[in-house]
């Protein structure tokens, strides 16, 4: 038996759920930029998108790791997740930085002067912020006549004197503390990352989950329909033995005994039934009319052991020639009629095959005229009733039954009810 293949997530289905929580993740940052009146809506949506874009390639990166995970037990993969997420954040808010960078100061720009602050940089790279009321006052209208003052010629890196009142104003934002807020600014969407990536990965972990479950379901399914196939087979097979047997036998008396004819005729009956009965899957279903012609040729070779005493009815509706059933059902019925009224009178006997539709179930009877002795009902349950029981439950479960005792006036009766099934 070949070993079983790791179950595996659908490649469509863990793409789906990349794109889809990364575009989740793009609509809902651009929502709350609209909501918060972030400036240039434009340029920050396409780089929006660039970084959705390169989101979802580092995640699909992850995938083959984590589907490389799949035997690995869940801590070992809840580890490991924990452990893989930590660098793809940092990349990705390196990738969220990098993507930014450029507008950045104009963002920030456009946001000071709606709030009323000029923000500008100096040379040094600190950050200025100063009110724009003091960034340019109005002349005064008290001295309408008197001209301002010209400002003194700026000399290259020498700020002018207005310049150095207005810095001295101005709250200082030093290149220093700018980079430790852009290392802040670093962790903290590195942060937000990891939390999606841990998200991602835990739908991947249950869809894993999830699909192996249902393997080990079809992998049940599986071993049940054979294990039901090889009990079926067994009971199958429990039949044509038991019936070969008694025909040898006959046949063995019938030659010892000088009726060579009627064994050259019972052994070509013989060989026409197994052809037939054995070119079929044991554990398929045989029409009803394929059905009946085994048990025709059946009783053919019992009508050369008893001649005078066996006699045959059947009642078959054409419309239920193609209703399905278990190949053989039928033969270990007939079997103990022969074995239990035909064999055991001195008279003829009559064994009726009747078959009928009675709400929506196929009903199959078979019926003898013998002696019917109470004690033969027992008798027949070791090879013949409890056969036909078997194979019953385990084909159809309590969808059939099977009733057997005496007959009406005489004789035994065994009716057998089972799911009307056409062929088609």
């Amino acid at each position: 038996m070949t070993a079983a293949v790791p179950s595996r997530v659908s490649p469509r289905v863990v793409l789906a759920s990349i794109v889809g929580m990364w575009l989740c993740y793009f609509a809902l940052v651009t929502a709350r930029g609209w909501i918060v009146g972030l400036e240039m809506h434009g340029p920050l949506l396409w780089r929006r998108l660039a970084v959705a874009a390169a989101s979802m390639a580092v995640t699909i990166a992850i995938w083959p790791v984590l589907r490389s995970l799949d035997p690995r037990p869940l801590w070992f993969k809840i580890v490991a997740v924990l452990v893989l997420s930590l660098p793809a954040s940092l990349l990705l808010a390196g990738i969220n930085q990098w993507v930014f960078a450029d507008i950045e100061n104009e963002v920030v720009t456009k946001i000071g002067e709606r709030e009323g602050f000029r923000i500008r940089q100096d040379e040094a790279g600190n950050l200025l912020v100063d009110p724009l009321s003091q960034a340019s006052d109005p002349p005064d209208d008290s001295d309408d006549e008197a001209p301002p003052a010209p400002l003194p010629t700026a000399t290259p890196h020498v700020p002018t004197i207005a310049q150095q009142e207005q810095d001295s104003s101005a709250i200082m934002i030093s290149s220093a503390e700018r980079e430790v807020t852009r290392w802040r600014q670093l962790t903290d969407v590195a942060l937000g990352r990891y939390f999606l990536l841990l998200a991602w990965a835990s739908l991947y972990l249950a869809l894993a989950a999830a699909e192996q479950a249902r393997s080990a379901e079809r992998r049940e399914g599986q071993y049940r329909r054979a294990a039901k196939a090889a009990e079926l087979r067994s009971l199958r097979y429990q039949v044509n033995p038991h019936f070969l047997f008694n025909t040898l036998n006959s046949l063995s008396a019938m030659v010892m005994t000088g009726k060579t004819e009627a064994a050259e005729t019972m052994i070509q009956t013989l060989s026409n039934f197994y052809r037939r009965s054995l070119t079929g899957d044991p554990t398929g279903d045989l029409s009803l009319d394929e059905e009946i012609g085994l048990q025709k040729l059946y009783l053919d070779i019992e009508a050369v052991r008893f001649p005078e005493r066996l006699r045959s009815e059947w009642d078959i509706p054409p419309e239920l020639a193609e209703a399905q059933l278990p190949g053989m059902i039928l033969q270990p019925l007939i079997e103990n009629s022969v074995k239990y009224a035909v064999a055991a009178s001195r008279r003829a006997v009559t064994v009726s095959i009747a078959a009928r539709e009675e709400f929506g179930r196929l009903v199959l009877s078979v019926t003898d005229n013998g002696p019917g002795q109470p004690s033969r009902g027992e008798q027949g349950h070791g090879i013949g009733l409890a056969n036909v029981r078997d194979r019953l439950a385990a084909r159809f479960g309590d969808a059939a039954s099977l009733a057997s005792g005496p007959g009406e006036t005489k004789g035994w009766r065994t009716v057998v009810r089972l799911p009307l099934v056409r062929h088609g």
